[in-house]
């Protein structure tokens, strides 16, 4: 029997698009601590198979480190959760007494997440969590290169979650993927928003459903050593940051901007810390490895051990080498080394002062579409100032690892595992993405003044203090009345245009 993939990925997506819909509706009710029991068993579930998924997760992409895998496997579960306790997402989640307002958290309904194959467990995961934390169904479009981990993993959720009451089709996924079901999902009428993490390949078919889109962006920004940073802190940062996963994280470093009077020094340390300097010949065998000669990526490159990839290029490395760094001058369309590697590989710019590492840094961040994250390490203030008041990024992270900084492992931002993309313009949000970027939130206001009699109406618009009289319909009415005639009339007279 020839089966149409195609056709059964579009039934399956109105079936689960349908299904959500109903099945939220049932959600929407659900009290905030019968959601976060929900997900306490969830992560729960996840936690105890999460060297299990992080071994199949690497297996199955064949890229990173399934150990670092494991790391963001158990953030998702321990760190994130624990932040997420005491939270309130639906409900009253806000009152001021004084200003008599109240807010109250409302779930937008159903959401569609796209995963990708770089942490395919821990953001389907995450993204779970922050789903069901904000009272919303959630369904998945699997990664192609990551469909049996990611397929995995919510299998286990789901049991949990179901078990612990989740109306059945709130947690789903395609198990048929074809970018006709995936259309289909983010196109539905029952479905309220699309978040689309590490597929930019479906971002412009996201925008043109006309739904909200959340967008984890390009990530690897520069970073800026700064004259008067520790030099051999910054290093080790970037270090550890880049080969994290053998670089795969999008928000960890791609480029770093030395201050040309640290230059040497910044060399000498990243020497010391496993750096490896690429002769230009070895930088262009590299770059040609991961981009054709037209400027497309190439597929089984991101992800790999410096060592698989210098060996794949051509050349050989010392075996305490594990970044590939090379040394650049200008950026420019036709050097590739201002792009994305998502692998340990930095290139390496050196500018006068911090003014002209400024507009490098820029160059950098609009040339990457826009990246979403940049690393300033330095002891002045001021500088620092200046980087955060002029670069178009949506977060500055200062004296921190870009990967775990942005992750929010390192800083006090909201520990997320998707960072909203780039700056003004480029995404709904430029925070890291939590439970409350999945609600909107309904204002309530107390009346506290009162529209007073018609006399005063011409002085002050009839507006007094609410505190020791009592509320008049009629009066308020009759003076709102005069308003706008006075209102009309000013427009109808000709001395007043």
């Amino acid at each position: 029997m020839i089966v149409d993939n195609d056709l059964l990925s579009v039934q399956q997506a109105r079936i689960m698009a349908e299904n959500a819909y109903e099945a939220q509706k049932k959600l929407a009710a659900f009290p905030q601590e019968k959601l976060d029991e929900i997900v306490e068993q969830l992560a729960k579930a996840v936690e105890e198979h999460a060297q299990e998924l992080a071994l199949m997760s690497h297996e199955e992409t064949d890229s990173g480190k399934w150990k670092d895998k494991l790391i963001k496997n158990r953030f998702v579960c321990s760190q994130v959760c624990d932040h997420l306790r005491g939270m309130r997402c639906v409900g009253i989640i806000d009152e001021d007494h004084r200003k008599q307002t109240v807010d109250i958290g409302v779930p937008v309904g159903v959401v569609v997440a796209l995963c990708p194959r770089t942490s395919p467990v821990s953001t389907t995961v995450y993204n779970t969590i922050i789903a069901i934390k904000s009272g919303n169904a959630v369904i998945f479009s699997p990664h192609p290169e990551a469909v049996k981990c990611i397929g995995r993993v919510l299998d286990i959720m789901i049991a949990a979650a179901e078990a612990c009451g989740l109306p059945e089709g709130c947690l789903a996924y395609l198990e048929t993927v074809a970018e006709s079901g995936t259309l289909e999902l983010m196109n539905h009428k029952s479905v309220s928003l699309v978040m689309v993490t590490g597929v930019p390949g479906m971002l412009q078919a996201a925008r043109g459903t006309g739904k909200p889109v959340i967008y984890g962006g390009t990530g690897n920004g520069p970073a800026f050593i700064e004259r008067s940073a520790d030099i051999e802190q910054a290093v080790k940062d970037i270090i550890v940051s880049k080969t994290f996963d053998n670089g795969i994280a999008p928000s960890a470093e791609q480029s770093i901007v030395a201050d040309s009077c640290i230059a040497q020094d910044v060399r000498k340390a990243l020497q010391n810390h496993g750096g490896y300097f690429m002769s230009e010949s070895e930088a262009r065998k590299l770059a040609a490895l991961f981009f054709t000669s037209d400027g497309q990526r190439r597929k089984g490159v991101s992800g790999k051990s410096a060592e698989v990839l210098a060996r794949r290029a051509g050349f050989s490395i010392p075996e305490s080498a594990t970044v590939l760094i090379a040394e650049r001058k200008y950026v420019c369309e036709a050097d590739p080394y201002y792009r994305e590697f998502l692998a340990p590989v930095l290139a390496l710019y050196e500018e006068d002062d911090w003014m002209h590492a400024c507009e490098k840094c820029i160059e950098l961040l609009l040339h990457e579409k826009n990246a979403h994250s940049l690393v300033i390490h330095s002891r002045d203030k001021e500088v620092i100032r200046q980087f955060a008041l002029k670069k178009p990024v949506g977060r500055l992270l200062v004296n921190t690892p870009a990967t775990f900084g942005g992750m929010g492992v390192t800083t006090n931002l909201f520990p997320s595992m998707i960072l909203g993309s780039a700056s003004a313009g480029q995404g709904i949000t430029s925070d890291n993405v939590s439970p409350m970027n999945l609600i909107y939130i309904r204002k309530v206001g107390y009346g506290v003044t009162q529209m007073e009699g018609v006399g005063s109406v011409d002085k002050s618009l009839g507006l007094i203090s609410n505190k020791n009289q009592e509320y008049d319909d009629s009066s308020t009415a009759e003076a709102i009345r005069l308003i706008l005639k006075k209102a009309i009339e000013a427009i109808d007279d000709p001395a007043d245009r």
